[in-house]
């Protein structure tokens, strides 16, 4: 790297430090720390534990986000003095090249959580996978997908709980519910939110011929408990069955599965992957709550996307992205046009790049 090169790089750095200043305003989240930290210091403050983890959440949110900010800008400056001094073709060069390449990489992660300011974006994350039309062919593809969110969770260091699993009459799946539990989980993963298209030659055509399959990825916000949410009793119908595993096992010989359908808004959950009922029950629960606080806000709000995003069919002209096998190689994200010739490494969960190009578009902010 040249002298010219890196300080292009120094002078876009700089740049990225002003717009981060006038997008977080750390004099402001100072003060309101204060305030914060203040209220957290009255002997009263834990009376209630719901609001007191409300505010203690939202300190720490705040704190971080301001010493990051003063992270990064003096990591800037001691790069600019380190690049005042090197010379080119030394050791302190090519240290001053490792600092870059590291500073660069911060920034950008930056850039995304300066970004995922929603309400929920901090969350957990629930998804749902469903095949579309096509029997076999969309099972397997909606098992497919149930792979890549699996692996992106391993490569985020996420964990993953499967909270419903329904297996596919000859391969794949006919549904499955997941329970990604990490920081941001749900600000990144709400990119995913839509139809995914798949276009390969079949495994399972004998004539071998090209086949086109869809997927839906439906992704909420887990609901903490600091979120009140009323649900009367009379307005649930509770169904207990027996589980059953992938590939048709019996997870337990006992009704410890549930089926929960709340009345009202005719939103059903179900539950299976615990032996016990009752932890399948408090299961279910949590994600009818994610699901009636959606629906609530997109009351509020008459827009579907801002928690579920716009609903459609699970068929062609609806897709958010293609996943092209055959004739050609390419994975294209419709809505950024971001695209990846490597499919096989999307198909492990390497969906960062589509991720992130979706979070810095203006789809992400309707």
């Amino acid at each position: 790297m040249e002298r010219y090169d890196v300080n292009k790089l120094i002078t876009e750095f700089k740049q990225s430090i002003e717009d981060f200043h006038r997008a977080i305003q750390p004099d402001v989240l100072e003060e309101k720390y204060k305030e914060l930290n203040q209220e957290m210091q009255d002997p009263a403050f834990w009376s209630n534990t719901n609001q007191a983890k409300k505010v203690t959440k939202e300190a720490n949110s705040i704190r971080h986000k301001v010493d990051q900010y003063l992270h990064l800008k003096q990591k800037l400056t001691q790069l600019i003095d380190w690049a005042e001094i090197s010379e080119e073709q030394s050791e302190e060069w090519d240290l001053l090249e490792i600092d870059i390449q590291s500073l660069q990489e911060e920034l950008k992660a930056f850039e995304l959580e300066t970004i995922l300011n929603g309400p929920y974006d901090e969350n957990n994350a629930i998804i749902e996978i469903h095949p579309g039309a096509g029997g076999t062919e969309s099972q397997d593809w909606a098992d497919m997908l149930y792979r890549l969110y699996s692996r992106y969770a391993q490569r985020k260091k996420y964990k993953v709980e499967v909270i419903d699993y329904q297996s596919g009459d000859e391969a794949g799946i006919k549904s499955v519910t997941l329970l990604i539990k990490g920081s941001y989980a749900y600000g990144y993963l709400k990119a995913e939110k839509g139809v995914h298209r798949l276009v390969r030659i079949s495994p399972f055509d004998s004539n071998a011929r090209r086949h086109t399959s869809f997927a839906s990825i439906d992704v909420l916000p887990e609901i903490n408990d600091d979120i009140e949410i009323d649900i009367k009793d009379e307005d649930l119908k509770v169904d207990v069955y027996r589980s059953s595993g992938a590939g048709g096992q019996s997870v337990n010989t006992t009704d410890s599965a549930v089926r929960i359908t709340h009345l009202p808004t005719n939103i059903v959950v179900t539950c299976q992957n615990e032996r016990s009922q009752l932890k399948n029950k408090e299961t279910a629960m949590t994600l009818l709550k994610a699901k009636l606080v959606a629906e609530e806000i997109r009351k509020q709000e008459e827009k579907l996307k801002n928690i579920q995003g716009e609903q459609k069919d699970i068929s062609w002209g609806s897709q958010i992205r293609s996943y092209v096998f055959h004739p050609y190689q390419m994975v294209k994200d419709h809505r950024t046009n971001y695209e990846v010739g490597n499919v096989e490494l999307v198909m492990d969960g390497d969906i960062d790049g589509f991720i992130n190009a979706y979070l810095k578009s203006g789809d992400a902010h309707e």
